[in-house]
C-alpha cells in the first residue's frame, strides 16, 4: 500500500490519495483507503503502507470489547485505538495507539486541522516529507513528490510522529532510540528506480547489486537480457562489470502492470503472456543471461526461460539480484506463505530444473550488503530489514503464533524499552 498526502494551509483546503496494494484484507471497496471516522474532536482520515503483525490479535480484542469494524484491513485498527485513548491532546491519542502496534508502518493521518504522519520504530516502510508552494506534503517515495513539482525536505525517521498545523510543523520521538532497519526489498523491487529511499539513489543501487552479481556469478554468454522492467537497472549493472553487451532480448509490453502483486496464480499467468515478448532478432543463437531482480514463486521465471527457448535462444543462464526468498514477509509485501515459495522448497539445483534454465545463480546476501556500501560484518548484525532471505524477523509476529519467526533479534522494541 503506498500512501500520500498533500495539504494546502489546513484546514481550509487539503488533499488525501492512496493507492492499494492489498496484502491484508479482501481487494473490495470497503477496504480501499484512506479510512474516516468520526472521533470526539472530529473527523479523522488515515492511509497505511506496510501491515500490522499484532493487527488480528488487537482486532479480535476490539470486537470482543464491544467495536464495530467496517472493513476487514488491519489498518482499521488505529482508528479505534485512537478512539478510546484516556488522552486530551489528538497527538497524543494517537502516539497511545501506536505504542499498542507491532509490524510496519507508515501512517498518514488528516483530521479537521492536522496534518500527521508517523513511521515504526525501525523504519521498515518509507516516508518522506516535501512542500509545494508553502504546504507540507508526506508521500512514500520522493518521485510522488517530483511528480508533482513539490521539494523534498527530508526522511520522516524512525520511530518519529510529526504533525503540520496552523501554528507550524512539530516532530515528536515517543519511542526508545532505536536504530532503523529499513525494508531491504525497497532497493530491490518495491520502489520506483527515480526515487530515493533513505539517502540512496534507488536506480543506482540496483545497478550495483548487477555489478556485484557479475563479480559473484559471471557466465560464459553472448548478451545480457533483462527481465523488464524491474530487472533493467541490475542487468546494466551486469553488462557493464562482465563486458557482456546489454541488449533489449524481451518486449515490455507497458500497458499490463506487475504480474508479482497480482492477487491469483491464473491473472499472473495471463499477465505474463501479455506483458512480455521475446526479441528474435537479439536471442536466436545466442547464448544469453537473463537478469532479474527477484525470484518468488517461480512460475514467471519458467515461462520466460521457455519464451527465450521458444525465440531460439542456445543457452539460457538466469541470475538474480538478490538473494533467495525463502521466508514470507509479513510487513506488506505480498509474498506468499512459505511452502509456495520456490526457493523454501528446493535447493538450487532444484530451483534450476523447475525454471528450466542452463545454469542459476543469486546474489548473495553479503553481496546485497555490499552494494549497499555496508561489508559482511555490517550482514552479520543486519542494517535491514532482510527476513526474506535470513529468516531474522526484527518484530514479534504476533498473529503467526510464532511459525516462521527464527529471527536473532525477535523483539528489538522490547529489548529497547
Amino acid at each position: 500500500m503506498r500512501c500520500s498526502i498533500a495539504a494546502r494551509k489546513p484546514p481550509a483546503s487539503s488533499r488525501f490519495g492512496h493507492v492499494r496494494y492489498s496484502t491484508t484484507g479482501e481487494t473490495i471497496l470497503r477496504n480501499v483507503q484512506p479510512l474516516f471516522a468520526e472521533l470526539e474532536g472530529g473527523g479523522f482520515a488515515i492511509g497505511h503502507n506496510g501491515n500490522l503483525t499484532n493487527g488480528i490479535a488487537l482486532r479480535k480484542q476490539l470486537v470482543h470489547e464491544g467495536a464495530m469494524m467496517q472493513s476487514t484491513t488491519d489498518t482499521e485498527v488505529i482508528l479505534h485505538l485512537v478512539a478510546r485513548a484516556k488522552r486530551n491532546r489528538f497527538v497524543d491519542r494517537f502516539v497511545e495507539g501506536l505504542r499498542q502496534l507491532e509490524g510496519a508502518y507508515a501512517f498518514v493521518g488528516l483530521t479537521n486541522k492536522k496534518l500527521v504522519g508517523a513511521r515504526d520504530p525501525l523504519g521498515i516502510r518509507p516516508l518522506v516529507y516535501g512542500t509545494l508552494d508553502g504546504c507540507p506534503i508526506l508521500a512514500s517515495e520522493t518521485c510522488a513528490l517530483d511528480m508533482i513539482g513539490a521539494k523534498y525536505v527530508r526522511d520522516i525517521e524512525n520511530g518519529e510522529v510529526v504533525v503540520f498545523d496552523e501554528d507550524g510543523a512539530q516532530s515528536h520521538k515517543p519511542f526508545p532510540p532505536m536504530a532503523a532497519r529499513p525494508c531491504i526489498f525497497e532497493y530491490i523491487y518495491f520502489s520506483r528506480p527515480d526515487s530515493i529511499v533513505g539517502g540512496r539513489h534507488v536506480y543506482d543501487v540496483r545497478k550495483t547489486m548487477g555489478a556485484e552479481l557479475a563479480r559473484e556469478a559471471p557466465a560464459q554468454a553472448d548478451v545480457v537480457v533483462p527481465v523488464p522492467d524491474s530487472g533493467v537497472p541490475a542487468a546494466i549493472g551486469f553488462a557493464q562489470e562482465s563486458g557482456v553487451p546489454y541488449e533489449l532480448g524481451i518486449i515490455r509490453n507497458h500497458y499490463v502492470g506487475r504480474t508479482f502483486i497480482q492477487p491469483t496464480q491464473s491473472i499472473r499467468d495471463q499477465g505474463v503472456r501479455m506483458k512480455h515478448a521475446a526479441n528474435r532478432a537479439v536471442v536466436a543463437g545466442k547464448r544469453i543471461v537473463l537478469v532479474d531482480d527477484s525470484i518468488v514463486r517461480g512460475t514467471t521465471s519458467r515461462k520466460i526461460v521457455d519464451m527465450m527457448r521458444h525465440a531460439g535462444a542456445k543457452e539460457v543462464h538466469f541470475r538474480i539480484a538478490s538473494p533467495p526468498i525463502t521466508h514470507p514477509d509479513y510487513y506488506g509485501i505480498d509474498t506468499p506463505e512459505r511452502d509456495k515459495l520456490l526457493a523454501a522448497t528446493h535447493d538450487l539445483e532444484g530451483m534450476r530444473k523447475f525454471i528450466g534454465a542452463d545454469s542459476l545463480a543469486f546474489l548473495s546476501v553479503n553481496g546485497i550488503y555490499r552494494a549497499m556500501g555496508f561489508t559482511a560484518r555490517d550482514a552479520a548484525r543486519p542494517q535491514f530489514t532482510d527476513h526474506c532471505f535470513t529468516g531474522d524477523y526484527p518484530t514479534p509476529l504476533t498473529d503467526q503464533s510464532g511459525q516462521d519467526a527464527a529471527p536473532r533479534q525477535l523483539s528489538l522494541l522490547a529489548e529497547a524499552i
